[in-house]
């Protein structure tokens, strides 16, 4: 199958935030791409580079060079990964991605959107997922808002997100949240990003990530878009309008 390159970046003129104008909290965005098609790869560090202001991007070409880079001590924000790769596929590059690095942050940049991959993908713990017929700047897009604690899901897929999860067994167990767990909850289902969560609620950040990481053990789940998922689907929060 032949991987489109995102389109050029300069289409759009816009730039992703970073240090320079205080959105992130680090003067370097360091993101890893984890894609074993070279000229995709390279158009995509290409791009990310033309957008943001402080990017640093390392490319490998399997997940195993990840993890051992990840072994000797290194970390990105954030993950781009594919799904089809040789070797360890990107999904079970992401169980072992969460294995050393539990708060990883891992955004899906793949071909595939047949609801299996779809599905394994967030149930990993996927952060958020998108396509590779996406513009480089929706790819800029989704990192800021996996950053923020966003859960990005191209338009095409959302919908059959949640209609997926709404075809599981619909067995509604009790999930001992408490109040805020599920105040907190129910903001992330608003499309709230973590800093507007913790301004809404009152709370500072390190209070928030206590809690959300409270949340997703007590839900099984390994990131904000199968929390989101989860609880549309067994009505632990009204529905978004």
């Amino acid at each position: 199958m032949t991987d489109r390159c995102p389109s050029d970046a300069h289409e759009t003129g816009r730039r992703m935030p970073t240090e320079n104008n205080t959105e992130f909290g680090k003067s370097t965005i360091e993101i890893w791409i984890v894609e074993d098609n070279a000229r995709f790869r390279n158009a995509t560090v290409r791009g990310l580079r033309l957008l943001a202001d402080d990017v640093l991007a390392n490319e490998f070409s399997n997940c195993e060079d990840a993890i051992a880079a990840i072994d000797e001590g290194n970390s990105p924000d954030v993950f781009l990964m594919d799904i089809d790769l040789p070797g360890i596929d990107g999904i079970d590059g992401i169980g072992e991605i969460k294995q050393r690095l539990p708060d990883a942050t891992v955004l899906i940049l793949t071909v595939f959107e047949d609801d299996e991959k779809i599905f394994r993908a967030l149930k990993a713990g996927a952060s958020g997922y998108c396509l590779k017929s996406d513009s480089i700047a929706r790819v800029c897009e989704a990192i800021e808002q996996v950053l923020q604690g966003a859960a990005p899901i191209h338009p095409r897929i959302a919908g059959r997100v949640l209609k997926m999860f709404a075809e599981l067994a619909p067995e509604q167990p009790d999930y001992g949240l408490n109040a805020r767990e599920q105040t907190v909850l129910e903001a992330m289902t608003r499309g709230l990003v973590r800093k507007q969560i913790a301004s809404e609620l009152d709370l500072n950040l390190h209070t928030l990530d206590y809690v959300t990481r409270c949340i997703y053990r007590k839900l099984h789940v390994n990131g904000a878009t199968a929390a989101v998922a989860l609880a549309i689907r067994e009505r632990l929060v009204d529905p978004p309008t």
